[in-house]
C-alpha cells in the first residue's frame, strides 16, 4: 500500500494520464499522432527528479505544474515540434485527480483480496467453533451464553456488507477526471467529448456524465466506506484483545519470536496487531471529517479545500489497508482456549443463566414475579458466594414449577443457544462448509 502511494507512483500516475491524453488526442485528429507517441515516449517517472518536483510544487500551488513543465522539458529535447501538445487542453487538477484515482484503483484492488481473505478465514473459525460456548458480554458484563460461531459470524457478516460497499465505490468512483480549466473543455472546441470517450477507454476508467473538479463526493464516498471498514476491524480487534487479557485468557494473537514481546517483562505477549487496528480506528473517523469538510468547495476551483485532499484520502487508504492486513495475520494464526471459554461461564456461579430459568418459570409464575424470584435468587447467591442453582432447588415455590431434572437442564449453555444455529448459517452463506 505504501509503494502504491509512494512519490514515485502519484507521479507515475500523472504521466499515464498525460500519456494516455496525448494519444486520445491524436486518435480524434486534435494533435499529430507524431507529437502523441514523442510525449508518450518520455512518461515515464525513472526520467524525472520527483525531490525537485515536490520542491516545486511548494511555490507552484500543486504538483501537476512543475511536473508538466519538466514533462516539457523532455518532449522538447526528444521532440521539439512535440512540445505545444504538452498537456493540451487539460487543466492541473484532470492530472492530479485521475491520477489519485488511478492509486485509488490499485488501492482498492488491495483492500478487497484482503478483505476476502480476513472473511474467508473467520468464516472457517465460526464453522470451527459453531459449538463452542462462551460468555456474551453486554456493557462488559457477563449476559448470556453464546457461541463463538456466533460472534465471528457477526463479524463476517460485517466483512460482506463492506466487500459489496467497496465494490459500489469501484464503480462510483473510479473515475475519469477531465474537464479542462474550468470544466467545459472549451479549448478543444467540438472534440471534447470524443477526447473524453477515448481518454477513459486509455485508462480503463468510467466516464462520468461531466466534470467534478469541486462535486468531491465520489472520493468523499470512498473515504466514508474505508472509516466505516476501519471501524468494524477496530471492533473485531477491541474484542480479541479484551479477550486475551489475562483474567480471561479466552483468546490469543499468534505467538512468534520477536512478537508482542516487552522491551523489559519477558512473560508478555501483547496484542500488537489489535492495536495496529484500533490505532487506525482511532486515526481515520478524523481524517474522514476532513474529507467531508474539505468537499465544501467555492464554484468552480476551490481555495484549500482540494490541497487538503491530497494527503488526507492516501492516509485513510494506508491506515485502513494496514489495519485489515494486520487483522488478516491475527485471525490466520488465532488460537481458541475453548476449555477456558467454558470455565469462565461459571465465574457468575451460574448466574449467566438466569434469563433461562426466568423464561422457564413464566409460563407458571407469570413474567414478572419470576423475573423478581430470580433477580433475589441472584442477589442472595453473590452474597453467599452459592450457586444460583443451589438457591433455586431450595425454594419451594421454583421446585412447585420445575423438577430437578428441568432445573438441571436450564444450568447446560448448550440448551440456550436460541437460534445461534441459524444465524452462523445464513451469514456464512457465501462461505460453504466444504470451503473450510
Amino acid at each position: 500500500m505504501r509503494a502504491v502511494f509512494s512519490d514515485v507512483a502519484r507521479v507515475s500516475r500523472m504521466l499515464e494520464f498525460e500519456a494516455a491524453l496525448a494519444q486520445a488526442e491524436a486518435g480524434v485528429g486534435v494533435i499529430p499522432q507524431s507529437a502523441a507517441d514523442a510525449i508518450a515516449a518520455q512518461c515515464n517517472a525513472e526520467r524525472f527528479d520527483v525531490t525537485a518536483i515536490a520542491s516545486a510544487a511548494w511555490s507552484a500551488g500543486n504538483l501537476a505544474i512543475p511536473l508538466v513543465a519538466a514533462l516539457t522539458r523532455n518532449v522538447t529535447a526528444a521532440n521539439p515540434e512535440a512540445k505545444g501538445y504538452v498537456h493540451w487542453g487539460a487543466t492541473s487538477q484532470d492530472a492530479i485527480d485521475t491520477g489519485l484515482v488511478l492509486q485509488l484503483r490499485d488501492a482498492l484492488t488491495l483492500i478487497d483480496a484482503d478483505l476476502a481473505h480476513l472473511a474467508r478465514s473467520l468464516a472457517s473459525h465460526a464453522r470451527r467453533h459453531a459449538r463452542t460456548v462462551l460468555a456474551r458480554r453486554t456493557w462488559l458484563v457477563h449476559a448470556l451464553p453464546v457461541t463463538l460461531g456466533v460472534k465471528l459470524a457477526a463479524i463476517v457478516s460485517a466483512l460482506d456488507r463492506h466487500r459489496d460497499r467497496v465494490r459500489r465505490v469501484r464503480e462510483r468512483a473510479l473515475v475519469l477526471q477531465f474537464g479542462g480549466a474550468a470544466g467545459t473543455l472549451a479549448s478543444l472546441h467540438d472534440k471534447g467529448l470524443a477526447v473524453t470517450q477515448a481518454l477513459g477507454q486509455r485508462l480503463a476508467l468510467e466516464v462520468p456524465d461531466m466534470p467534478w473538479h469541486t462535486e468531491r463526493d465520489r472520493l468523499c464516498d470512498a473515504a466514508s466506506t474505508l472509516g466505516m471498514l476501519a471501524a468494524t476491524l477496530g471492533k473485531l480487534a477491541r474484542d480479541l484483545s479484551l479477550l486475551s487479557q489475562t483474567e480471561v485468557g479466552e483468546a490469543y494473537e499468534p505467538a512468534a519470536p520477536g512478537r508482542g514481546g516487552s522491551s523489559t517483562m519477558p512473560q508478555k505477549r501483547n496484542a500488537v496487531g489489535a492495536a495496529i487496528a484500533i490505532a487506525a480506528a482511532i486515526r481515520v473517523p478524523g481524517l474522514v471529517a476532513t474529507m467531508l469538510s474539505a468537499a465544501v468547495q467555492e464554484h468552480e476551483r476551490g481555495l484549500g479545500n482540494w490541497p487538503a485532499e491530497w494527503e488526507t484520502l492516501p492516509q485513510i487508504v494506508m491506515l485502513t489497508g494496514g489495519a485489515l492486513h494486520a487483522m488478516v495475520e491475527v485471525v490466520e494464526g488465532l488460537e481458541i482456549d475453548a476449555a477456558r471459554m467454558r470455565a469462565n461461564l461459571e465465574l457468575t456461579h451460574g448466574q449467566i443463566y438466569a434469563e433461562a430459568v426466568q423464561m422457564a418459570l413464566a409460563p407458571t409464575l407469570g413474567r414478572d414475579a419470576a423475573h423478581s424470584l430470580v433477580a433475589d435468587a441472584c442477589r442472595r447467591a453473590a452474597a453467599g458466594g452459592v450457586h444460583l442453582r443451589d438457591i433455586l432447588l431450595a425454594d419451594r415455590a421454583v421446585r412447585d414449577a420445575l423438577d430437578h431434572e428441568a432445573i438441571d437442564r436450564l444450568f447446560d449453555p448448550s440448551r440456550y443457544l436460541g437460534a445461534s444455529s441459524a444465524f452462523i448459517e445464513r451469514a456464512l452463506a457465501r462461505y460453504p462448509a466444504s470451503a473450510g
